[in-house]
């Protein structure tokens, strides 16, 4: 017998992965067989990457947002979403996913020189070929051999750098590792020349690494205690050439720094016996990435470098916000470098040429609309309750019974809410709601409603959605930090939930974007447009976001606009609760950036500096100034024209993949419950880390887990080792 009406689906969150799973799961060939129902706190979807646009135009966001290249379930479904979109390029400038986005090879950290001094180290990363989310491009699927190889490739080129070359020649690339004949010869080979120590020279070194090269590519069988042995002697050797070079040159200890590195991740995954563990890199899971490297020989100069920071920096990966906490699990800390830097495609950043919620949201939100997707905004989940488990029959698996929300607001008639704003042809969300189009939205926006805040208690309404009548599936798609407010029936009867609360955490993140009326060469930054991270705390990354200048309206646009962002630290959960926290937590931040402005930012931009000391305030724009410029506030109260932000609502706090806490993530797979699933960057998805990609591939795998689509071998990475 087949179903006459359509399945009814709640989706409860709008960010990436919920909107992923409404995208998967009203797809035409699916001919209907769902109808979904996004429920959204607040007036816009994002989630953590919800922008929108604030006075002249000024797009705000919650933090600093870059796509990387290795993103390919992200990309292949936004690009999917424009070209059903079909834009007219003639009326509207961002039509397509190429006017979207715009390739970034400019990258860099900034390191701290034994002289005592921060300076950038910038490396112009090559186009890799091909673009992220290609159709009908099968992927790679690449093997921890195949890293462990192309890392040795890595250290061979590295190591040429510095050789140096006869008097008038150039330096030459390496060669590819020379083939020996038959696995035995390869493996005698690398005895004899352990056996005679011959590893005297750069050049040796450069030519005993290529050996090893072919035989983690090439050997099914691995003798680990030779490879182990040999490893550790071409170590000896390298260390020995590089040590008297690298104190008193900086570029020579950067390339050390490097080499050491991914020397220490080769014998880390010989030792840990990653090539063959079923597991894969999931093995080492339970240690930190700096405490399992270190195991491994890397040096303290290396596990404290400018490169292993920036791991950390860009994944907020400090537990508790504490900087004396940097933890991040061991596995997933080379997953994610190892795609990072070798399987990106095109770029290995991609920068977006508006606000998140422009280029990527508002596509979304157009398209679905047009599938027939309803949007229900200004509703706050309050409780997922469960059916009583008494009145379940034996084998009868538990289900979800009710959705309980707040109201935040009604719209007229009982109409749906209208949510883009028109800025000069496209269609983007504002930085607060539409007032006019809420009941008694005068009252509303005089008596300041925060929509988005976690501790705005006011309401208008309730609503309760009940199983079998308004819904027959739900996918819970909430920030990781809100499910123990959203959920504590679920954790009061299944220790799953409760050990995944208990061990997943989150941190908190803080933000300010810069407006500036000069550019960033007047500056005194004299390199080109960057992205940078490993900086000093509180700030320890930065995007040059310049490009997005004529994006806004400003009268005379911005020389210069500036992103920076970092992990907040926590404070204890007690004090989260008083309702005075969510502006205390703003000013915190806002003194974070102003103390960030008058100190540290010399060392990127000396400039931006008074001869006699102090930062040149008169350099912010104001937008609420004629033209933004000399006139509005003075001095460091000029700051206040700026934006920034501190995110630590539940739902917009970062998660963190702490050693020994992966396990405990439940799967949008998981069928549990008879008609829940799950879907998240906190969720089991194959790459548990907090990123675009992995609630992208979370949602793909919830609508898998309703549909039996898209298959599995179709989500990029989910098979990844």
């Amino acid at each position: 017998m087949t179903r006459q009406h359509p399945v009814e689906i709640a989706i409860v969150g709008g960010g990436c992965a919920g909107i992923t799973a409404a995208f998967e799961l009203t797809r035409p060939e699916l001919r209907g067989q769902y109808r979904v129902t996004v429920y959204q706190l607040g007036w816009r979807l994002g989630g953590k990457g919800a922008s929108g646009r604030g006075p002249a135009d000024r797009i705000q966001e919650h933090g600093l947002h870059l796509w990387m290249g290795f993103y390919e379930n992200a990309f292949r479904l936004i690009r999917e979403c424009y070209a059903e979109l079909k834009r007219d390029p003639a009326t509207c400038r961002i039509a397509d996913w190429s006017d979207a986005f715009v390739p970034d090879h400019f990258n860099g950290v900034a390191d701290w020189s034994p002289d005592g001094r921060w300076s950038p180290w910038t490396v112009q990363l090559p186009p890799f070929e091909g673009l992220p989310g290609d159709p009908g491009n099968a992927l790679p699927r690449w093997t921890i051999g195949d890293y462990l190889a192309r890392s040795l490739e890595l250290v061979r080129t590295l190591l040429a750098t510095v050789q140096e070359p006869a008097p008038g020649a150039a330096p030459e690339a390496p060669q590819p590792p020379k083939s020996t004949g038959t696995p035995e010869a390869l493996l005698e080979t690398m005895s004899r020349l352990l056996e005679y120590g011959r590893f005297a020279t750069l050049a040796a070194v450069v030519e005993a690494l290529g050996l090893m090269e072919v035989a983690l590519a090439t050997l099914r069988r691995y003798p680990e205690n030779l490879l182990i042995r040999f490893h550790d002697a071409v170590v000896t050797a390298v260390r020995g050439q590089f040590e008297k070079l690298i104190e008193s040159n900086d570029r020579l200890r950067r390339v050390w720094e490097i080499v050491d590195m991914m020397l220490a991740i080769i014998r880390g995954a010989l030792r840990f016996r990653l090539l063959t563990d079923p597991r894969g890199f999931d093995a080492i899971d339970d240690y930190d990435c700096r405490e399992w490297m270190r195991l491994n020989g890397a040096s303290e100069r290396t596990i404290n470098s400018a490169f292993i920071r920036a791991l950390y920096d860009l994944t907020f990966a400090y537990e508790d916000g504490d900087l004396s906490r940097p933890r991040v699990a061991a596995g997933q800390g080379l997953r994610a470098a190892f795609r990072a830097f070798f399987t990106y495609r095109g770029a290995f950043f991609w920068k977006m040429r508006s606000g998140m919620g422009d280029v990527v949201f508002a596509p979304f939100y157009e398209v679905l609309k047009r599938r027939g997707v309803r949007f229900e905004f200004f509703h706050r989940l309050e409780n997922v309750k469960l059916c009583d488990p008494a009145h379940l029959a034996p084998g009868e698996r538990p289900f979800v019974e009710a959705l309980e929300f707040d109201v935040q607001a009604a719209i007229p008639g009982g109409g749906e809410y209208q949510p883009l704003v028109d800025v000069r042809g496209l269609p983007c969300w504002p930085a607060a709601p539409d007032y006019r189009q809420l009941v008694e939205g005068e009252r509303l926006e005089q008596e300041e409603w925060k929509f988005e805040s976690h501790w705005e208690r006011r309401k208008v309404g309730t609503r309760t959605l009940r199983v079998g009548k308004d819904f027959d599936l739900v996918i819970l798609a909430v920030g990781g930090g809100a499910i123990p407010f959203l959920c504590k029936e679920l954790m009061e009867r299944d220790p799953r939930w409760r050990a995944m609360v208990e061990r997943v955490k989150t941190v908190p993140t803080q933000a300010c974007q810069l407006w500036m009326n000069t550019d960033m060469k007047e500056l005194g930054w004299s390199h080109a447009p960057v992205n940078l991270c490993a900086f000093v705390k509180p700030f320890d990354t930065w995007a040059d976001m310049s490009h997005l200048a004529t994006e806004e309206s400003w009268p005379r646009p911005p020389g210069a606009l500036a992103y920076f962002c970092s992990v907040l630290q926590d404070v204890p959960e007690e004090e989260r609760a008083r309702p005075a926290f969510p502006e205390e937590q703003h000013e915190r931040v806002r003194r974070n950036s102003v103390r960030f402005l008058e100190k540290d930012l010399a060392h990127l931009w000396p400039r931006a500096y008074r001869e006699s000391g102090g930062f040149r305030w008169e350099l912010l724009m104001d937008p609420s100034a004629p033209h933004g410029e000399s006139a509005g506030e003075a001095g460091e109260a000029r700051f206040a024209s700026q934006y920034w932000t501190a995110n630590v609502n539940p739902s917009d706090r970062y998660t963190l993949s702490l050693p020994g806490s992966l396990r405990a993530r439940i799967s949008p797979l998981d069928n549990t419950y008879d008609n829940l699933t799950v879907a998240g960057d906190w969720t089991d998805s194959g790459f548990n880390q907090g990123c675009v990609e992995a609630a992208v591939m979370s949602g793909r795998l919830a609508a898998h887990a309703i549909s039996g689509a898209p298959k599995l071998e179709e989500i990029a990475g989910f098979d990844h080792p």
